[in-house]
Protein backbone atom coordinates (compact mmCIF):
# COMPACT_ATOMS: atom_id res chain seq x y z
CA UNK A 1 0.00 0.00 0.00
CA UNK A 2 1.25 3.29 -1.36
CA UNK A 3 2.14 5.90 1.84
CA UNK A 4 -0.64 7.92 -0.27
CA UNK A 5 -3.10 5.55 0.65
CA UNK A 6 -2.18 5.17 4.13
CA UNK A 7 -2.56 8.76 4.60
CA UNK A 8 -6.10 8.81 3.22
CA UNK A 9 -7.24 5.95 5.20
CA UNK A 10 -5.87 7.49 8.23
CA UNK A 11 -7.57 10.84 7.71
CA UNK A 12 -10.74 8.64 7.31
CA UNK A 13 -10.48 6.95 10.55
CA UNK A 14 -9.81 9.80 12.32
CA UNK A 15 -12.45 12.09 11.08
CA UNK A 16 -14.67 8.99 11.67
CA UNK A 17 -13.38 8.50 14.98
CA UNK A 18 -14.15 12.25 15.74
CA UNK A 19 -18.04 11.96 14.32
CA UNK A 20 -18.61 8.91 16.29
CA UNK A 21 -17.30 10.40 19.54
CA UNK A 22 -19.36 13.09 18.99
CA UNK A 23 -22.85 11.07 18.41
CA UNK A 24 -22.13 8.77 21.35
CA UNK A 25 -21.53 11.64 23.44
CA UNK A 26 -24.55 13.96 22.41
CA UNK A 27 -25.96 15.94 25.24
CA UNK A 28 -29.27 15.69 24.10
CA UNK A 29 -31.22 17.69 25.92
CA UNK A 30 -28.75 20.59 24.88
CA UNK A 31 -29.44 19.27 21.19
CA UNK A 32 -33.30 19.25 21.97
CA UNK A 33 -32.65 22.70 23.14
CA UNK A 34 -31.01 24.16 20.05
CA UNK A 35 -33.24 23.06 17.88
CA UNK A 36 -36.11 24.41 19.94
CA UNK A 37 -34.85 27.81 19.64
CA UNK A 38 -34.64 27.80 15.80
CA UNK A 39 -37.73 25.94 15.23
CA UNK A 40 -39.34 28.87 17.89
CA UNK A 41 -37.38 31.53 17.13
CA UNK A 42 -39.28 34.56 14.77
CA UNK A 43 -36.41 35.81 13.10
CA UNK A 44 -33.45 34.74 11.08
CA UNK A 45 -30.95 32.42 12.12
CA UNK A 46 -27.26 33.73 11.87
CA UNK A 47 -24.38 31.70 12.04
CA UNK A 48 -20.62 33.04 12.54
CA UNK A 49 -17.11 31.58 12.92
CA UNK A 50 -13.58 32.43 11.55
CA UNK A 51 -11.48 30.98 9.48
CA UNK A 52 -11.82 27.41 8.20
CA UNK A 53 -14.82 26.91 10.99
CA UNK A 54 -16.60 30.30 9.39
CA UNK A 55 -16.19 28.27 6.21
CA UNK A 56 -18.48 25.10 7.70
CA UNK A 57 -20.36 28.09 9.30
CA UNK A 58 -21.02 29.45 5.78
CA UNK A 59 -22.25 26.10 4.82
CA UNK A 60 -24.79 25.14 7.64
CA UNK A 61 -26.55 28.73 6.97
CA UNK A 62 -26.74 27.54 3.27
CA UNK A 63 -28.40 24.08 4.30
CA UNK A 64 -30.82 25.75 6.50
CA UNK A 65 -31.86 28.29 4.35
CA UNK A 66 -32.64 25.50 1.96
CA UNK A 67 -34.55 23.38 3.64
CA UNK A 68 -36.99 25.61 5.34
CA UNK A 69 -35.04 27.45 7.83
CA UNK A 70 -34.19 31.45 7.16
CA UNK A 71 -30.23 31.86 7.83
CA UNK A 72 -26.94 33.50 6.98
CA UNK A 73 -23.52 33.60 7.64
CA UNK A 74 -22.20 36.64 9.49
CA UNK A 75 -18.50 37.03 8.80
CA UNK A 76 -17.02 38.13 13.19
CA UNK A 77 -15.02 40.32 11.66
CA UNK A 78 -17.16 42.21 9.46
CA UNK A 79 -19.44 42.00 12.19
CA UNK A 80 -17.21 44.09 14.29
CA UNK A 81 -17.45 46.51 11.99
CA UNK A 82 -21.23 47.25 12.10
CA UNK A 83 -21.99 44.03 10.68
CA UNK A 84 -23.38 43.05 13.96
CA UNK A 85 -26.72 45.44 13.42
CA UNK A 86 -28.32 42.69 11.38
CA UNK A 87 -28.41 41.12 14.18
CA UNK A 88 -32.19 41.52 16.47
CA UNK A 89 -33.15 40.25 19.66
CA UNK A 90 -35.39 37.38 18.21
CA UNK A 91 -32.60 35.97 16.16
CA UNK A 92 -30.53 33.13 17.22
CA UNK A 93 -26.70 33.10 16.48
CA UNK A 94 -25.09 29.50 16.11
CA UNK A 95 -21.23 30.27 16.70
CA UNK A 96 -18.69 27.58 15.70
CA UNK A 97 -15.25 27.73 17.25
CA UNK A 98 -13.13 24.80 18.13
CA UNK A 99 -11.23 26.58 20.69
CA UNK A 100 -14.13 28.87 21.77
CA UNK A 101 -11.33 31.54 22.16
CA UNK A 102 -10.92 33.05 18.65
CA UNK A 103 -9.71 36.58 18.97
CA UNK A 104 -12.55 38.06 16.73
CA UNK A 105 -15.18 36.20 18.37
CA UNK A 106 -13.80 38.02 22.06
CA UNK A 107 -14.43 41.23 20.40
CA UNK A 108 -17.81 39.90 19.16
CA UNK A 109 -19.71 37.76 21.91
CA UNK A 110 -20.16 40.97 24.40
CA UNK A 111 -21.68 42.78 21.50
CA UNK A 112 -24.11 39.94 21.24
CA UNK A 113 -24.79 40.02 24.53
CA UNK A 114 -26.37 43.52 24.50
CA UNK A 115 -28.41 42.36 22.19
CA UNK A 116 -29.90 40.07 24.19
CA UNK A 117 -30.10 36.92 21.05
CA UNK A 118 -29.26 33.54 22.23
CA UNK A 119 -26.51 31.96 21.39
CA UNK A 120 -25.72 28.35 20.22
CA UNK A 121 -22.00 27.30 20.71
CA UNK A 122 -20.51 24.67 18.89
CA UNK A 123 -17.30 23.73 20.06
CA UNK A 124 -14.76 21.39 21.50
CA UNK A 125 -14.05 23.31 24.69
CA UNK A 126 -16.68 22.87 27.44
CA UNK A 127 -15.08 26.03 29.11
CA UNK A 128 -14.35 29.02 26.94
CA UNK A 129 -15.67 32.40 26.91
CA UNK A 130 -17.97 30.69 24.24
CA UNK A 131 -19.68 28.71 26.08
CA UNK A 132 -19.84 30.95 28.80
CA UNK A 133 -21.85 33.43 26.80
CA UNK A 134 -23.93 30.99 25.25
CA UNK A 135 -24.88 29.81 28.95
CA UNK A 136 -25.37 32.98 29.89
CA UNK A 137 -27.90 33.96 27.01
CA UNK A 138 -29.91 31.34 27.19
CA UNK A 139 -28.59 29.61 24.55
CA UNK A 140 -27.37 25.90 24.55
CA UNK A 141 -23.76 24.19 24.08
CA UNK A 142 -23.02 21.27 21.49
CA UNK A 143 -20.09 19.87 22.32
CA UNK A 144 -18.17 18.25 19.54
CA UNK A 145 -15.39 15.46 20.33
CA UNK A 146 -12.13 15.46 18.94
CA UNK A 147 -9.28 13.78 19.91
CA UNK A 148 -6.96 14.59 16.76
CA UNK A 149 -7.11 16.19 13.98
CA UNK A 150 -6.14 14.12 10.54
CA UNK A 151 -3.61 17.01 9.75
CA UNK A 152 -0.09 15.49 11.63
CA UNK A 153 0.77 17.57 14.48
CA UNK A 154 -2.70 18.90 14.56
CA UNK A 155 -2.14 21.91 12.65
CA UNK A 156 -5.08 22.30 10.28
CA UNK A 157 -9.14 21.77 11.42
CA UNK A 158 -9.73 18.30 9.78
CA UNK A 159 -12.26 15.81 12.04
CA UNK A 160 -13.35 18.79 14.65
CA UNK A 161 -14.86 20.70 11.56
CA UNK A 162 -16.15 17.43 9.75
CA UNK A 163 -17.94 17.19 13.11
CA UNK A 164 -18.93 20.38 13.40
CA UNK A 165 -20.62 19.85 9.87
CA UNK A 166 -22.16 16.64 10.76
CA UNK A 167 -23.69 18.75 14.18
CA UNK A 168 -24.93 21.39 11.88
CA UNK A 169 -26.70 18.97 9.21
CA UNK A 170 -28.37 17.18 12.23
CA UNK A 171 -29.99 19.98 13.49
CA UNK A 172 -30.81 21.44 9.51
CA UNK A 173 -32.62 18.15 8.91
CA UNK A 174 -34.45 17.96 12.99
CA UNK A 175 -35.65 21.29 12.02
CA UNK A 176 -36.54 19.94 8.43
CA UNK A 177 -38.64 17.15 10.04
CA UNK A 178 -40.30 19.38 11.98
CA UNK A 179 -41.58 21.79 9.76
CA UNK A 180 -42.71 18.82 7.52
CA UNK A 181 -40.57 20.70 4.91
CA UNK A 182 -41.94 18.72 1.68
CA UNK A 183 -40.20 17.95 -1.56
CA UNK A 184 -42.37 20.49 -3.28
CA UNK A 185 -41.13 22.92 -0.66
CA UNK A 186 -36.89 21.82 -1.65
CA UNK A 187 -38.31 22.93 -5.20
CA UNK A 188 -39.59 26.40 -4.01
CA UNK A 189 -36.41 27.25 -2.98
CA UNK A 190 -34.09 25.21 -5.54
CA UNK A 191 -36.09 26.19 -9.22
CA UNK A 192 -32.98 25.86 -11.14
CA UNK A 193 -32.14 22.46 -9.98
CA UNK A 194 -32.80 18.85 -10.80
CA UNK A 195 -35.74 18.66 -8.26
CA UNK A 196 -36.64 22.24 -9.04
CA UNK A 197 -37.43 21.46 -12.62
CA UNK A 198 -39.01 18.44 -11.97
CA UNK A 199 -41.70 20.28 -8.96
CA UNK A 200 -42.22 23.58 -11.08
CA UNK A 201 -42.50 22.93 -14.38
CA UNK A 202 -46.19 21.81 -15.75
CA UNK A 203 -47.07 20.87 -18.98
CA UNK A 204 -49.09 24.18 -19.28
CA UNK A 205 -45.12 25.71 -19.44
CA UNK A 206 -43.93 23.66 -22.30
CA UNK A 207 -46.73 22.94 -23.93
CA UNK A 208 -47.75 24.07 -27.52
CA UNK A 209 -50.58 26.31 -27.26
CA UNK A 210 -53.15 28.06 -29.65
CA UNK A 211 -52.55 27.83 -33.15
CA UNK A 212 -49.50 25.90 -32.79
CA UNK A 213 -51.35 22.98 -31.71
CA UNK A 214 -51.72 20.67 -34.56
CA UNK A 215 -55.76 19.86 -34.70
CA UNK A 216 -57.88 18.83 -38.01
CA UNK A 217 -61.54 18.20 -37.91
CA UNK A 218 -62.38 14.67 -38.52
CA UNK A 219 -63.50 15.49 -42.26
CA UNK A 220 -60.32 16.68 -42.43
CA UNK A 221 -58.97 14.62 -46.11
CA UNK A 222 -55.61 12.84 -45.23
CA UNK A 223 -54.09 15.49 -47.77
CA UNK A 224 -55.11 17.98 -44.87
CA UNK A 225 -54.10 15.78 -42.30
CA UNK A 226 -50.31 15.40 -43.37
CA UNK A 227 -49.88 19.32 -44.48
CA UNK A 228 -50.81 20.48 -41.09
CA UNK A 229 -48.50 17.63 -39.19
CA UNK A 230 -46.09 19.21 -41.17
CA UNK A 231 -46.51 22.12 -40.64
CA UNK A 232 -46.61 21.92 -36.96
CA UNK A 233 -43.89 19.67 -36.25
CA UNK A 234 -45.25 17.44 -33.52
CA UNK A 235 -45.79 14.02 -35.30
CA UNK A 236 -49.07 13.45 -35.00
CA UNK A 237 -52.06 15.77 -34.93
CA UNK A 238 -55.62 16.17 -32.83
CA UNK A 239 -58.55 15.30 -34.32
CA UNK A 240 -61.78 17.38 -33.40
CA UNK A 241 -65.64 16.84 -33.84
CA UNK A 242 -67.70 20.06 -32.96
CA UNK A 243 -65.08 21.09 -30.79
CA UNK A 244 -64.70 18.27 -28.74
CA UNK A 245 -61.49 16.14 -28.98
CA UNK A 246 -62.58 13.09 -30.67
CA UNK A 247 -58.56 11.14 -31.55
CA UNK A 248 -55.44 11.42 -32.99
CA UNK A 249 -53.15 10.91 -35.78
CA UNK A 250 -49.81 10.41 -35.67
CA UNK A 251 -47.08 9.34 -38.09
CA UNK A 252 -47.36 5.39 -37.28
CA UNK A 253 -51.37 6.19 -37.54
CA UNK A 254 -50.66 6.95 -41.32
CA UNK A 255 -47.76 4.49 -42.17
CA UNK A 256 -50.21 1.65 -41.22
CA UNK A 257 -52.89 2.92 -42.94
CA UNK A 258 -50.34 3.30 -46.06
CA UNK A 259 -49.05 -0.68 -45.26
CA UNK A 260 -52.18 -2.11 -45.28
CA UNK A 261 -54.65 -0.25 -48.07
CA UNK A 262 -51.78 0.29 -50.39
CA UNK A 263 -52.45 2.84 -53.54
CA UNK A 264 -54.20 5.50 -51.06
CA UNK A 265 -56.18 8.54 -52.75
CA UNK A 266 -54.65 11.20 -50.39
CA UNK A 267 -57.71 13.65 -51.56
CA UNK A 268 -60.72 11.01 -50.23
CA UNK A 269 -59.52 9.11 -47.23
CA UNK A 270 -60.71 11.59 -44.26
CA UNK A 271 -59.20 11.90 -40.46
CA UNK A 272 -61.53 10.11 -39.02
CA UNK A 273 -60.43 7.10 -40.93
CA UNK A 274 -57.09 7.51 -40.00
CA UNK A 275 -57.39 8.56 -36.40
CA UNK A 276 -57.17 6.44 -33.26
CA UNK A 277 -60.10 7.03 -31.24
CA UNK A 278 -60.11 8.32 -27.27
CA UNK A 279 -56.36 9.88 -27.52
CA UNK A 280 -54.22 9.50 -24.31
CA UNK A 281 -54.81 12.69 -22.69
CA UNK A 282 -53.37 14.66 -19.60
CA UNK A 283 -55.10 17.36 -17.32
CA UNK A 284 -53.69 20.75 -17.53
CA UNK A 285 -51.45 22.29 -14.98
CA UNK A 286 -49.92 18.42 -14.24
CA UNK A 287 -46.27 18.40 -13.92
CA UNK A 288 -43.99 17.57 -16.65
CA UNK A 289 -42.18 15.12 -14.80
CA UNK A 290 -45.97 13.39 -14.93
CA UNK A 291 -46.09 13.70 -18.54
CA UNK A 292 -42.92 12.16 -19.33
CA UNK A 293 -44.18 9.52 -16.72
CA UNK A 294 -46.97 8.55 -19.06
CA UNK A 295 -45.12 8.65 -21.90
CA UNK A 296 -42.19 6.29 -21.02
CA UNK A 297 -44.87 4.40 -19.39
CA UNK A 298 -46.61 3.05 -22.47
CA UNK A 299 -45.52 0.29 -24.69
CA UNK A 300 -44.54 1.10 -27.14
CA UNK A 301 -43.69 5.21 -25.93
CA UNK A 302 -45.81 7.58 -27.21
CA UNK A 303 -43.82 10.69 -28.16
CA UNK A 304 -46.98 13.36 -27.38
CA UNK A 305 -49.71 14.12 -25.29
CA UNK A 306 -52.75 15.99 -25.95
CA UNK A 307 -53.10 18.57 -22.90
CA UNK A 308 -56.71 18.78 -21.91
CA UNK A 309 -58.78 20.89 -19.27
CA UNK A 310 -61.11 20.04 -16.85
CA UNK A 311 -64.06 19.75 -19.54
CA UNK A 312 -61.80 17.51 -21.91
CA UNK A 313 -61.13 20.57 -24.29
CA UNK A 314 -57.97 20.45 -26.01
CA UNK A 315 -55.49 22.99 -24.59
CA UNK A 316 -52.14 22.32 -26.28
CA UNK A 317 -49.71 19.32 -26.66
CA UNK A 318 -46.28 18.45 -25.52
CA UNK A 319 -44.23 16.18 -26.78
CA UNK A 320 -40.99 14.60 -25.00
CA UNK A 321 -38.08 16.40 -26.83
CA UNK A 322 -39.66 19.39 -24.85
CA UNK A 323 -40.13 18.06 -21.36
CA UNK A 324 -36.11 16.35 -21.46
CA UNK A 325 -34.89 19.83 -23.15
CA UNK A 326 -36.19 21.58 -20.30
CA UNK A 327 -33.61 19.53 -17.73
CA UNK A 328 -36.43 16.76 -16.67
CA UNK A 329 -35.44 13.92 -16.78
CA UNK A 330 -37.21 10.25 -15.34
Amino acid sequence: MSDVIQSAQKTFEVEQRAIRATIDKLDETAFERASSLLLRSTGRIIITGIGKSGHIANKIASTLASTGTPAFFLHPAEAAHGDVGMVQKEDVVIVLSKSGASDELLILLPALRRIGVPIVAITCSPESKLTETASDSGGAILLVHCDEEACPHDLAPTASTTAMLVLGDALAIALLQERNFSSADFARLHPAGALGKKLNFSVNDLMAHGSAVPCVPETATMNQVMMEMSRKRFGATAVESNGRLVGIITDGDLRRYFESHGSVDTHTVCAKDLMSPNPRTIASGTLAMEALRQMEDKTPKVMQLLVVNSEGILEGIIHMHDIVKAGISG
